[in-house]
């Protein structure tokens, strides 16, 4: 009996199936980071862990997408898009579910919290930052539409201003991060000396999210620009 392999099935559908799969289930990782955190404010133990294993399994799964898309993606493709181009964005896809992934780590690493004063803007920022995220994944969506008119047209026209709204939110989150660190060490005392360095690595992380969905978005506009 043949086994079907669903990744094939969707590259029968569309090139860019796979592709859009694959940032649905980083995304996915991405935006379970909040719970995480509400989780960890709360103080309760089981729901962090139960966070931190459903980012995992969505990044195992990330993973497996990946690496079958690396196996079987054509070396040569006949459509207005390079096949080192698409691998680039799938690995800035990929470091999304990462990130989230290391996040989900630090979280169950220690004991971590923080004052009221820092949480809301830590919050605040986080969910700026997975917004972005889901900004890449609307942009991945016109991706069959894009094939469809040769990467031009009002529908190019469409996808770049959303990358335009991609690159502002970005902007947006590296302001808001800039205030959450500003508060994080005036609050070190009450925080402590390692949890600081810890959160101060967190927050790194969080940025990533939205810089690496950033990147993913700027290198579609470089395709629509050739």
């Amino acid at each position: 009996m043949v086994v079907s392999n669903p990744l094939m099935q969707l590259f029968g559908q569309s090139p860019f199936k796979p592709m859009q799969e694959h940032v649905r289930v980083a995304i996915d990782c991405a935006n379970e980071v909040p719970n995480l955190f509400k989780a960890v404010k709360a103080g309760d133990v089981a729901a962090v862990e139960a966070c931190r294993e459903k980012i995992y399994a969505l990044e195992n799964q990330a993973d497996e997408i990946k690496n079958e898309l690396r196996t079987h993606l054509p070396k040569s493709m006949f459509m207005p898009v390079d096949r080192r181009d698409l691998l680039e964005i799938l690995d800035l896809q990929d470091s999304i579910a990462d990130t989230a992934q290391d996040i989900a780590g630090m979280m169950v690493a220690r004991p971590m919290s923080l004052p009221d004063e820092v949480f809301e803007p830590l919050m605040e920022l986080t969910n700026k930052c997975v917004g972005v995220c889901n900004q890449l994944g609307k942009i991945m969506e016109e991706l069959d539409s894009l094939l469809e008119t040769g990467f031009r047209g009002p529908e190019s026209e469409k996808v770049m201003y959303m990358i335009d709204e991609l690159n502002e939110q970005e902007t947006q989150t590296d302001v808001q991060a800039i205030k959450v660190m500003r508060l994080l060490f005036e609050h070190e005392d009450e925080i402590g000396a390692v949890s600081t360095i810890m959160w101060d690595r967190v927050i790194h992380w969080i940025g990533d999210l939205a810089n690496f969905s950033e990147r993913a978005g700027n290198r579609h506009r470089l395709l629509l620009a050739q």
